[in-house]
Order: C-alpha cells, then structure tokens, then sequence
C-alpha cells in the first residue's frame, strides 16, 4: 500500500535529448501525465529538459569514456578481467547514490526507467537502477524498447550474469511495458514476467497546422531542383534501417538530379555504415544529403533552425525500408503529417501494424516494378495521395493515439495503489 497518491514521475534513461526514438516517447508520456496532473522529473547522462526538474549524472550517458571502456570490455568476448567487475561496481554506486539523491531532491513517487533497463547500453546504470529499486521497493514502470536478444552485437558477451540481473529485473513493485507483442510474448518465454503492450503514439486528436509546401525553405537549402520531389529518410543511419533500398527507390524513379535526404545521424553503432551509403549512393549516382545538423528538438531548437517536424511538411514521400523495427517511430509520424510511405514488411509491421488496414506503398527486401509505379502515381495524383494519406490518418487515430496509452497507463499507475 501506497502511503500516498503518486504525484512526481521520474523519468531515468542514458539520454533524454534530441530525436532519438526513446527521447521523442519520453517527451510523449510526459505530456499524457501532465495532462493528468503528474509532475515529471529527468535522470539521465544527455538532458535537454528543464533544468529545475532535471539531474544530470554523466556517467549514466552510454557514450561517456568510462562507460564505453565497460562495454568494449563486455561484448564480443566471452570472458572478462576482475579489473572491469571492479569498475562496474564502482559506477554502479556512484549512480545508486545519485539516484537516491534525485528521488529525494524532486520527492518522486513513482520511477519510468526509459530502456536503462532493457538494453544494456549502460550496464552499470541498469544495475544501480536495480538495485535502487530493491532497497526502496519504489513503484516502477519499466519502459522496454528494445531487448538485448534483439541485437546480434550483444548475443556474445562477458556480461551474463549482469544481464539476468538487470535486463530487465523481476520484481513485484516493477510492472513492465514493451511496444509490440512480439516482444511481449518473448519476455514472457524468456523471463517469465508478465507485461502490457503500449504502442508507440503521437497526439492524433491534435492535428497538425500544416504550411503549404511552396513556402518550404528547405528545399532550397538542400538544392532540390523546382518540381523534383524532396524524399525524406527520417532516421538515423544505422544498418538495421536498410537505406540501400531507400538509395534503390531512388534511382528507379529517373528523377533528373536524384537526392535523398536524410534527417538524423549515425548514432551510437559507428561509421562503417555511414561510409557504406555514401559508396553505394555515388555508386548509383545518388546524391545523400544529411541535414541532421539543422534539426534540433520540438522544445529545445537552440542554434537548430529546424524541427523535425518542419521537415516532414516538406516532405513529398517517405522512405521506411527498415530491416527491423522495435516499433515505427517514423511511421507514425509520416501518417501524422500525412505523407505517403514506402515501409518494408518487418516482423512488427507486419504483425501489429499491418492488420489495421494502412494504404502504403510496401516492399518485402527489395523494390519491385509495382511498388515503384505505385510510387510514381502517388507522386503524381494528388486526389489519391490525399485519399490515402486521410484514410491512413483515421486508422491511426483509432489504434495508435494519445487516448490508447493514456488509458494503459494510467490503469498501470492505479495499480500501485491495490
């Protein structure tokens, strides 16, 4: 039993900034529970969020050098030295004694662990969190995006033991959310903890101020030329998002200055595959242009000029070839700014997406003929790109909303309270 209501939220991650997939869901939960008369607080390595709710802790940053010390020491090797057990402890508890300090500083009531525990990015963080939550017995809502037996680059490691531990943990005060029901029903099998599935959303009741695509000053930034369509890959450049096939699409179009513009980075799984793109667009006489360096987040532009929304209003067609996908961020966001989508079949599309009726262009690997003359006709018809980007936006609305987490999780927080 609670001995009080749950009002202060603290979310913990490694990152909470930018537009990475996780961050935009924090900010999307956060604004479910304001609108609820929660009060939400920040934990993680990267913030970008109010610095008077926020405690920023740099080792809880995957990428800071003492953590990415322990994960080249973890992964790829089979054994590892006592010197790095010896250092995993240490962080670890330089971050429990932080996280004591952030529930106590913002009086938290109620913990979201934002895939800290659930790919091990940052073991040490996961462990702490663990931990923390052991010695507390705080309320926590585990927030799984994507597993480690999800990722080839963390099937072999020296880190098992941390693994079974802490991602995720068991416990009878965590109740565990994942984002699709391949997932659920894989960390019912493998772990045996019951979950419940919240998709991914975006505020569909609120539909977005469009502005008309002529005034798009971003075209003229990226030399587009007048008439050639600006066909967008929104996201980052990873090998799982398969931007081969988005380069493909490209080149059977016969544009006549054919570009592919592309809105993130290459994250956090290193250069090779930003090199392999730009080979294989000369190859095919594409020309990539990366404009991750204009966008910044919807709250926080900084010296960023541009959000990512303002690019998918210039946008005439979204590329989507992904490989693999815990959800579909950029799915959801192309049917938000009713644009027209070519999406692969990945096992999540396919099973959670797919059955709700969406009018897309789809592929299975590889364009075919028929994917790219249906392209050409959305493209062209604007009566039928408008009749399909509508119909695509009711379906979403229904199944994918502000109003389906809401109700998930405001259900998860009551239970608190049995």
């Amino acid at each position: 039993m609670l001995s009080r209501p749950i009002k202060n939220v603290g979310f913990v991650s490694t990152r909470i900034a930018g537009t990475d997939g996780v961050s935009l869901e924090i900010a999307k939960w956060v604004e479910i529970l304001e609108r609820n008369r929660f009060d939400c607080f920040y934990f993680a390595g990267q913030l970008s969020t109010p610095k008077s709710r926020s405690l920023l802790v740099e080792e809880a940053f995957f990428d800071q050098p003492e953590i990415k010390k322990i994960n080249d020491a973890m992964f790829g090797v089979r054994t590892r030295s006592s010197e790095i057990s010896n250092q995993v402890q240490k962080v670890k508890d330089k971050l429990k004694e932080e996280l004591y300090r952030f529930v106590k500083k913002f009086d938290i009531d109620l913990l979201i662990p934002e895939n800290a525990l659930t790919i091990p990015m940052n073991i040490p963080l996961g462990l702490a969190i663990t931990e923390f939550i052991n010695e507390t017995d705080i309320p926590t809502i585990a927030h799984h995006h994507d597993f480690y037996w999800e990722r080839d680059r963390f099937l072999v490691n020296a880190c098992q033991d941390y693994l079974n531990m802490a991602f995720p943990p068991d416990h009878p005060n965590i109740r565990h959310v994942v984002i699709n029901s391949l997932a659920s029903k894989e960390l019912s099998y493998r772990v045996g903890i019951s979950n419940t599935i919240i998709p991914n959303v975006l505020n569909f009741e609120e539909e977005p101020a469009f502005t008309h695509q002529k005034d798009c000053k971003l075209r003229e930034i990226v030399g587009l030329l007048p008439g050639e369509p600006f066909i967008l890959q929104p996201t980052r450049i990873v090998p799982r998002k398969w931007i081969e096939r988005s380069i493909e699409i490209v080149s059977y179009l016969n544009l006549k200055k054919p570009a592919l513009i592309i809105s993130h980075s290459a994250g956090d799984e290193g250069q090779d595959y930003y090199q392999r793109i730009m080979e294989y667009a000369e190859k095919h006489k594409i020309q990539l242009i990366l404009i991750d360096h204009l966008i910044g987040d919807n709250q926080h532009r900084r010296s960023k000029k541009y959000t990512i929304e303002d690019v998918y209003r210039c946008a005439d067609l979204i590329t989507y070839p992904s490989g693999y996908e815990g959800f579909g961020n950029a799915f959801l966001e192309a049917i938000y700014y009713m644009k027209p989508i070519v999406v692969n079949r990945y096992s999540i599309y396919r099973v959670d997406i797919e059955p709700k009726g969406f009018d897309v262009v789809t592929i299975e690997g590889f364009a075919t003929r028929k994917a790219i003359t249906k392209i050409k006709r959305v493209l062209k018809d604007e009566e039928y790109r408008e009749r399909m980007t509508l119909k695509n936006y009711e379906l979403a609305k229904k199944y994918f909303s502000y109003e389906v987490a809401e109700e998930k999780l405001l259900y998860l927080i009551n239970t608190f309270k049995l």
